[in-house]
């Protein structure tokens, strides 16, 4: 599988990281997480094989988290109720996500790019 990212187009994050692989020539494909955001299913699946729990695929510092008070709700959620909240809308995902069907990124770092993306 090649690499996919989710990112949103306007998302400074992201278009850093879509910059990283295009200078370092990383084919990948691009998917947007408002229009076209991971099912429920994948997201399960991002969440197994990036090791991570499902609280680190929330975009924090979004406006619908602040809006939606999870900062508070999430404590007392088990992982199928984030898994379902995140599958719900795609502007609560961390973002980008990249992965290639075995490993999987969330966020940009570009030491962690460097490391798993560019070996």
């Amino acid at each position: 599988m090649s690499l996919v990212m989710y990112l949103y187009p306007k998302c400074g994050t992201c278009r850093k990281a879509k910059k990283f692989f295009e200078e370092h020539g990383v084919a990948f494909t691009e998917k947007n997480i408002a229009t076209e955001p991971p099912s429920r299913e994948e997201l399960a699946e991002l969440v197994q094989k990036s090791g991570l729990p499902a609280q680190k695929f929330f975009n924090t510092s979004g406006m619908k988290y602040r809006e939606l008070g999870l900062s508070q709700k999430l404590k007392g959620m088990n992982e199928e109720e984030k898994l379902d909240l995140l599958a719900s809308d795609g502007m609560l995902i961390k973002r980008p996500i990249v992965t290639d069907g075995e490993k999987v990124t969330v966020g940009f770092k570009e030491e962690t790019f460097a490391d798993t993306w560019l070996k």
